[in-house]
């Protein structure tokens, strides 16, 4: 019991635990004739990595998921090797290399450039630690202790550094569910594994390596593996697999944010984000009370887990459903999006509250958006593109409510109008606007140069026929934070009188095969 205790100080147990949790299987070599990977389905990128890295006299295979995916006759989203190889090894063999990553060095093997730009990422075999040592924080508070070695876990068991290389047997091992641990040589069209995997994806099962408490301990994240796992794939976890899940679960506070959120987004966009939501309020990780795993969630989830019901509910429901329909049609899908349509009616109802409170629309709106970033998101939030693209989308909002002026015309010329026309096609879609609101803007995007100006004296008329409301005059810097010209709008309700009136011609949007916010005729896509 002493030795136990003064071995835990001394960080030495992670190793004996890991040996223990992640036994040695034994290799079997699968034929061609016996795993049936269609040929078809591979990439031919990551084929020539496997043979750069073979013709310089390493091994090299496909892993992973991929092989996975294969084995299933599903044509992987992304292809990753494994080598015994090192990071070095590899950079020095590609002309657009990069090694990434400290808690575990990999190899970023770059192929084109811009938007068609493939990554194909290798990784070096890795070996099961003799030794480990233990650090007191984590991996923002004891970077200087992390510094040098080679394997590190914090004191729950979480690995924090993992760079110690080995041999393929021993890597197998390391990995996390059988299914995931088999490799896959397209040269000779062989399947390597070790612990069964073959069998388990035939049988739709998911079983841990080894000790899954001990396992999770490692890596947490492995939970919503398993989650994402079985919403994509149909899998059930093995009764030893789920058993340890509840009692893990807390673990997940230790991973950082920016991890969490990440895997959260891949959860989400797996075509089955749904079914995803099920298995997350199965498992335990959502709902609680609205302390689940993921704040994000949280908000847009009742404390049971379920979507609020009515048009909060709806709204997702039916992003959620174009979101699941793109993937599987193999069309692209915009986290940014995704996340503007789960954070919404919380960015609503604080933007209702400040409006209630005499704040203008405009930067009330702005104050709600920087409020819900600060309590669902926080440092992720900095995260460039994504969080200025949601900000972009639900600012959009205010301006569609005005249709007048030169404003209209400089909004559809915006980057971002259709992710953001298409956000208000779905609010408008679940009965939170008017539709009519929606369908304006669709026939004004899509009309002609005569269509466009009898559409705007229609809404002159419109706003002309509304009671007066007289207000104060505001001061010019007030009319500007709203983003409208100050002074009055008499002028423009004297041209709508004069502007000549078109019977409007409603268009439906046609469908697109293109990328980010491309719509289906019925549904809104912004993706």
């Amino acid at each position: 019991m002493i030795k136990k205790f003064i071995d835990k100080l001394l960080g030495k147990p992670a190793a004996a635990s890991a040996k223990k949790a992640s036994p040695l299987g034994k290799r079997v070599e699968i034929s061609a004739e016996v795993h049936g990977i269609d040929p078809d389905l591979l990439d031919e990128r990551a084929v020539k990595v496997v043979k750069t890295l073979t013709d310089a006299g390493y091994e090299a295979y496909i892993v992973g998921g991929a092989v996975r995916d294969l084995l299933l006759g599903v044509r992987p989203k992304d292809f990753d090797v494994a080598t015994n190889a090192t990071p070095e090894q590899v950079k020095g063999l590609f002309r657009r290399a990069f090694i990434i990553g400290r808690r575990f060095r990999i190899v970023h093997v770059v192929y084109g450039r811009g938007r068609e730009h493939e990554v194909i990422e290798v990784s070096t075999f890795r070996a099961l630690p003799t030794e480990s040592e233990a650090v007191s924080g984590n991996e923002k508070t004891s970077k200087g202790e992390l510094d040098g070695k080679s394997h590190a876990v914090d004191a729950s068991g979480r690995v924090l550094r993992d760079n110690v290389w080995g041999p393929q047997i021993e890597d197998a091992a390391r990995r996390d569910y059988t299914v995931n641990a088999m490799y896959y040589d397209p040269q000779r069209r062989l399947v390597v594994d070790y612990h069964g995997g073959l069998a388990d994806a035939k049988a739709k099962v998911l079983r841990m390596i080894g000790d899954p408490e001990t396992r999770y301990r490692e890596d947490p994240v492995r939970i919503v593996r398993a989650v994402r796992f079985a919403a994509k794939l149909g899998f059930q976890l093995e009764k030893k697999t789920l058993a340890p899940v509840q009692a893990c679960i807390p673990l997940l506070a230790n991973v950082p944010a920016s991890r969490l959120f990440d895997e959260m987004i891949k959860l989400l966009q797996t075509g089955h984000s749904l079914a995803s939501l099920e298995q997350l309020k199965k498992l335990g990780l959502v709902g609680q009370g609205g302390k689940g795993a993921f704040a994000v969630l949280d908000a847009m989830l009742t404390d049971t887990g379920d979507l609020h019901p009515g048009v909060r509910g709806d709204f997702v429901r039916k992003a959620f459903e174009d979101t699941d329909r793109r993937v599987q049609e193999g069309r692209g899908v915009s986290p940014s999006f995704m996340l503007a349509c789960m954070l919404w009616h919380e960015v609503l109802d604080r933007w209702n509250k400040t409006r209630a409170s005499g704040e203008a629309p405009v930067p009330a709106l702005a104050q709600a958006i920087d409020a819900v970033f600060d309590a669902r998101i926080g440092d992720i939030s900095g995260r460039g593109k994504l969080a200025g693209d949601m900000r972009e989308i639900w600012m959009m909002q205010t301006r569609f409510e005005r249709r007048s002026g030169s404003g209209v015309f400089s909004l559809i010329e915006q980057p971002r109008y259709r992710a953001g026309f298409d956000f208000l096609r779905l609010r408008a879609d679940v009965g939170e606007i008017d539709p009519a609101l929606a369908d304006w803007w669709e026939d004004f995007a899509l009309g002609s140069d005569d269509d466009r100006q009898a559409l705007l004296a229609d809404a002159r008329a419109s706003q002309q026929k509304q009671p007066r409301v007289v207000r104060a005059p505001r001061p010019a810097s007030a009319a500007a934070a709203e983003g409208e010209p100050a002074g009055d709008d008499d002028d423009s309700a004297a041209d709508a009188a004069a502007a000549p009136a078109r019977k409007r011609r409603r268009r439906r949007r046609k469908p697109s095969g293109g990328g980010e916010g491309a719509a289906a005729p019925s549904a809104p896509a912004g993706e």
